[in-house]
């Protein structure tokens, strides 16, 4: 079945960097396009990214624009998600998502942006 193992989130001070990764599994991960979405403290889903399958092209939420980027590696079935500049309001749980805009299913990573 498919699965996704999302990690590195973390506490991080306003203006650091982390990188998310997501382990995926149970299909066809180079044909499938990805995405990222979050859910900050008592809010919705809100779609941060997305790529294609072959990584050729990306989009962003107009919130990081410029602060992060989507990325992929076909042969290890990782996705990525490097973060800039962080902002408290970045602060959320991250899912990766299979399809560019997607819907979540694994168990998310925490991102904590605060000083």
């Amino acid at each position: 079945q498919v699965q996704f193992v999302e990690s590195g989130g973390g506490l991080v001070q306003p203006g650091g960097s982390l990188r998310l990764s997501c382990a995926a599994s149970g299909f066809t991960f180079s044909s499938v396009g990805m995405g990222w979405v979050r859910q900050a403290p008592g809010k919705g889903l809100e779609w941060v990214s997305g790529i294609t399958s072959s990584g050729s092209m990306t989009s962003y939420t107009d919130a990081v624009k410029g602060r992060f980027t989507i990325s992929r590696d076909n042969a290890k079935n990782t996705l990525y998600l490097q973060m800039n500049s962080l902002k408290p309001e970045d602060t959320a749980v991250y899912y990766c998502t299979k399809g560019m805009r997607g819907r979540p299913s694994g168990q998310g990573t925490q991102v904590t942006v605060a000083s």
